[in-house]
């Protein structure tokens, strides 16, 4: 089974409060399916058309779990906190074979 990833490019924060908020409600639903953060990086080192972003990646032991982590509930509460406090490019990708 490959594991599945979320990569979250922060394109711009707006309300740093509403991110804030976001975050202390992701966590548990993350936590839950087995998620954990290999990258939390404000200032990456950028490459070719590379734009300095926060960068995000959280791993999980599935691509099932990070998309069920993704559809649950508890996450959905954590983006109505999130609101218009930030634009994000969000993708779930899955891992190559182990």
């Amino acid at each position: 089974m490959n594991k599945g990833y979320w990569i979250v490019a922060y394109r711009s924060i707006s309300d740093q409060a509403k991110v804030k908020a976001y975050a202390e409600l992701a966590r548990p639903p993350i936590d839950a399916a087995g998620g954990r953060a290999l990258v939390f990086n404000a200032r990456p080192e950028v490459q070719e058309a590379g734009v300095q972003q926060l960068t995000v990646v959280i791993e999980f032991p599935s691509i099932e779990a990070a998309r069920e982590a993704y559809a649950s509930p508890a996450y959905a509460a954590s983006l109505v906190a999130l609101g218009d406090g930030a634009e994000r490019d969000f993708r779930i990708v899955e891992g190559l074979p182990q």
